[in-house]
């Protein structure tokens, strides 16, 4: 059905009136669907209300553009993120070795991480079902006091979830705040932590998620040994990943790329200082997406060591210093809390639409950095 073009005061032709602008009126008339001619018919506008909705047009559109609702609620597993209704994310804490958020869908709607282990035989995943430690996003390190809190593999220690508190959300954002303890092979408790999350909804679909964790030394000294096996870890889809030959993981062919904010590309990542790191490429479904993490600048180690993998683990490690860095010693990352102490770290994960660019993520990287 043809609409008819508005003509702006002081246009002569149609397609002068159109000049990329069509308005929506009623399409019924009495009651019956109202036929418009072959050739639309031009409506004069008066000068007064096409200022009106310029005006209008300038604020309104980009409300309408987010005008999301960010929704946090329990589920079974522990607590659920929705947008518009929509789960974008679960913060699991039953049935684990320690708490992991899953899924994380990408501001194409569909999830950016693997599958496995949480889910079984997803297609496209069939090569990359390593390191069933790697559940979608999560925080760990192989060396606290010489317990593994990161692989689950013969003896390691559990992280125990004890409880939420400050959840909450209005509009485009939600948050919430979880307890941890980390608890070693003989029941006892090494440290506790507290993890802020907040999500925050933006246009196109696109969405921040903020993972601010606090490392607390509430029964003794606590030692973060110096090792590439941790900290702050997302596990990415297949089609994000690069061709990997790398720690006996053969993926094949992909389809991912990386960059870091110092220029590096690809496998030349790994190891490597940077403020943050973007992984980019095809979603599931072939939708051009960008995972980023920023590593806050006030972050120990900044710039952070990175061990970002090229079969998708995405990894920011401020402690495997002798791994990354082979000029450094052995015990060159080890960091020690004092009993009473803590260690607060802060990371942002940024789902973009599209593959963003090197100026715009500095950019956001520069707006994050002034966040206290």
């Amino acid at each position: 059905m043809m609409r008819p073009l508005i003509r702006r005061p002081g246009t002569n032709t149609p397609a002068q009136a159109n000049a990329g602008t069509y308005v929506s009126l009623p399409g019924d008339v009495g009651g019956r669907p109202h036929q418009w001619p072959a050739r639309p018919p031009t409506v004069t506008m008066p000068a007064r209300w096409w200022r009106t909705i310029r005006s209008l047009g300038a604020l309104a559109l980009p409300l309408v553009t987010i005008a999301q609702t960010v929704t946090v609620k329990p589920s079974e597993a522990g607590l659920r993120v929705e947008i518009d209704g929509v789960v974008f994310t679960e913060y699991v804490t039953k049935d684990t070795a320690r708490p992991y958020l899953y899924p994380l869908i990408g501001a194409t709607g569909m999830n950016v991480s693997r599958d496995f282990p949480m889910k079984k035989d997803t297609p496209g995943e069939a090569k990359f079902i390593d390191h069933p430690h790697h559940r979608s996003l999560w925080f760990g390190h192989s060396r606290i006091n010489e317990i593994n809190f990161w692989a689950e593999y013969q003896v390691f220690g559990y992280q125990v979830h004890s409880g939420f508190a400050d959840v909450r959300a209005a509009g485009h954002q939600g948050r919430f705040t979880a307890t941890t303890q980390w608890i070693g092979p003989d029941k006892k408790t090494v440290l506790t932590d507290e993890r802020r999350i907040t999500i925050t909804a933006l246009p196109a679909g696109e969405k921040t998620l903020d993972f601010d964790i606090t490392l607390k030394a509430t029964a003794g000294d606590v030692l973060i040994g110096d090792t590439k096996e941790g900290t702050m870890a997302l596990r990415l889809c297949p089609s994000l990943s690069m061709n990997s030959s790398k720690s006996g993981v053969n993926t094949g062919p992909s389809t991912g790329h990386a960059f870091n904010s110092q220029g590096d590309r690809d496998v030349t990542i790994w190891g490597k200082r940077a403020n943050w790191v973007c992984y980019y490429g095809p979603d599931p479904k072939g939708n051009a997406v960008g995972v980023v993490m920023f590593s806050h600048p006030q972050n120990l180690q900044s710039p952070t060591p990175w061990h970002a993998r090229d079969y998708g683990l995405f990894a920011a490690n401020p402690f495997g210093l002798h791994d990354f860095e082979p000029d450094k010693p052995v015990g060159a990352g080890d960091y020690t809390i004092k009993k009473g102490g803590s260690l607060t770290l802060r990371y942002r994960f940024y789902f973009a639409k599209g593959t963003p660019s090197a100026k715009a993520l500095e950019k956001r990287f520069e707006k994050y950095a002034q966040e206290k």
